[in-house]
């Protein structure tokens, strides 16, 4: 079989309109991020609304993750599939649906049940939002315009800490949780009325269905097949999944469940204090997205050296924190650490600039799919490790958040695996794609990896 040109035939045109209908999509993304976070900031009173120990907190974010992980490839598949518009449509009227539905949770179970119903909405809204710059910029902006979802996936994050948090503990769970549930329905209208999954003749060529029944069924089931297999086959893709895998977890864990009660807890800190080093983290990762963005756009051999940095800084940080001598670390120190966190996030997006270019416009759900389910499968794991590990060892923190080294040098090896045979296939492909000609193909750029 020929290798597929990454490129499409036609290269979309972006502009004005493109950030319109981006913009649309992002602030869906935006606001799947605020409920994904909300438990964050609420972990010690969600403890104690629904009386459970340290086991049964991570298993809010662990079931979270869980479905999250889990739809990855699904998502992937019906994106490429169905198109942008109504995957996101669907997973906004899930997201919102499951933040109402944990907002009037009676009991543990139900909450539980609800968090599943976000997370599987939650999936469908990035790698949607993905497709869409994809589908809507030229590919020379693709690391840039990564880049800045990833942005406003942070600023969602940053409505969880600072207005959600002090919203929670002035009014209480139930309309602090339900009032935020709006936010999904108002994005919904321009969605529904507004979003286009591309300009027009800018896609890619539509499937032609079988036909009969048993037809349509075969022909879809080959096409789930062929899709996963050849997103897989693609070393550029594995490469991709095992960078965001190993850079993201750090920050997610932290922020998503685990930096406040280890702040407050085993830090000594304030709800106030740990609240803002918090948001330090989302603000590092904020005014890191564009740095490493247009890095990566500029110079690409620049991805690797980023993405082991970010690994080997964050581990160190991490490691400097928990074997300071003493009950608590420096508030020095935990300010570095919460700095460096923030370059989990724009370290994990790199992964996705390893997937892009190894498949075709008609793979790219698949792909961003395969390469997302990295960083959540690490982060689904950590959190169960670290709230297992705390009943264990009557909450010691050093323990538990040293399973960290352990995700990061099973992810490094693989990088170092991967990493020459997926630039190999990158610059076979680049010197291959000037043979799909088009009236607006642009040339490729010089391989520089």
């Amino acid at each position: 079989m020929s290798a597929p040109s990454p490129l499409p035939v036609q290269d979309p045109p972006g502009g004005r309109r493109a950030v319109a209908v981006w913009s649309i999509g992002v602030s869906v993304y935006f606001v799947a991020v605020i409920f994904r976070t909300s438990l964050g900031v609420a972990g010690l009173d969600a403890a104690d609304r629904f009386h459970v120990n340290a086991s049964a907190l991570a298993t809010f974010s662990l079931l979270q993750l869980l479905v999250y992980a889990g739809m990855q490839i699904p998502v992937g598949l019906m994106v490429d599939r169905l198109g942008t518009k109504k995957v996101l449509t669907l997973g906004a009227v899930l997201f919102t649906a499951g933040q109402l539905g944990f907002a009037l949770s009676p009991s543990y179970g139900t909450a539980l049940a609800a968090r599943a119903l976000l997370g599987c909405g939650d999936a469908m809204t990035f790698i949607s939002v993905l497709r869409l710059g994809t589908r809507w910029f030229p590919a020379r902006r693709g690391p840039l315009v990564a880049q800045l979802a990833g942005l406003v996936g942070m600023a969602g994050n940053l409505v969880s800490t600072l207005v959600l948090a002090p919203v929670l503990h002035g009014v209480g769970w139930v309309p602090a949780f339900a009032g935020s549930a709006v936010a999904g329905l108002i994005v919904l209208v321009p969605l529904v009325l507004f979003l286009r999954d591309q300009p027009q003749g800018h896609g890619p060529p539509a499937a032609v269905p079988a036909r009969g029944a048993a037809g349509a069924a075969g022909a879809a089931g080959g096409y789930v097949r062929r899709q996963i297999a050849e997103s897989w086959r693609e070393p550029g893709t594995r490469l991709g999944l095992w960078v965001h895998f190993t850079t993201q977890f750090p920050a997610m864990v932290f922020l998503l469940l685990w930096g406040m009660p280890f702040l407050i807890e085993a830090q000594g800190l304030s709800r106030s204090t740990a609240g803002g080093l918090l948001t330090l983290v989302v603000a590092s990762n904020m005014a890191l997205g564009l740095v490493y963005g247009q890095i990566v756009g500029r110079l690409r051999s620049a991805r690797i050296p980023l993405a082991l940095g970010t690994v080997g800084l964050t581990a160190g940080l991490w490691l400097a924190v928990l074997v300071h001598p003493g009950d608590r670390a420096p508030m020095g120190l935990l300010v570095a650490l919460c700095l460096v966190l923030g370059t989990c996030g724009p370290a994990s997006m790199i992964g996705f600039d390893f997937a892009r270019p190894a498949n075709p416009a008609e793979r790219q759900g698949t792909a961003s799919g395969i390469t997302n389910m990295g960083g959540f499968v690490a982060s689904m794991t950590t959190l169960l490790a670290v709230g297992v590990l705390l009943d264990a060892t009557g909450d010691d923190y050093r323990i538990a958040f040293s399973t960290v080294f352990v995700l990061q040098a099973l992810g490094v090896t693989q990088i170092l695996r991967l990493r020459r045979p997926a630039l190999s296939r990158e610059r076979e492909l680049r010197t291959a794609a000037p043979a799909r000609p088009g009236p607006t193909t642009p040339a490729p750029e010089p391989a520089r990896t």
